[in-house]
């Protein structure tokens, strides 16, 4: 089963750490990355770029309208993800312990199994 881990970015703890710090948690995606590989579990990663530089669509009476945004009222956001495929729930969640983001007081990883996929094929 594919499983999607999402970390979760918390602009507040992550301003918190030392420069010192956030290089090894961002020089640990590459151990990380490293380990899903050999194992055969890696599918995709994705970084994200901050809310501010991303936009909604909503379309009403079928007009789109486009906004800045998120500015949503959250602590945490979307941060990146990985999607690997795992034997079971309890590897994934194995896994998501090995990302460097789940180490960050006030950040962690969300283990969520992914139900469709579609590739570009």
């Amino acid at each position: 089963m594919k499983y999607m881990l999402i970390m979760q970015m918390n602009p507040v703890a992550w301003d918190a750490l030392s420069p010192e710090q956030r290089d090894e948690v961002m020089n640990g995606h590459g151990a990380f990355l490293d380990t899903i590989k050999a194992s055969g579990e890696m599918v995709e990663t994705h970084a994200l770029a901050e809310p501010a530089q991303s936009a909604v669509v909503r379309v009403r009476g079928g007009v789109p309208a486009v906004t800045d945004g998120p500015f949503l009222e959250a602590k945490e956001f979307m941060g990146g993800f990985y999607i690997v495929e795992c034997e079971t729930r309890e590897r994934a969640t194995e896994l998501a312990g090995l990302i460097p983001d789940a180490g960050v007081e006030g950040m962690g990883i969300e283990v969520r199994p992914v139900l469709f996929s579609a590739g570009a094929d």
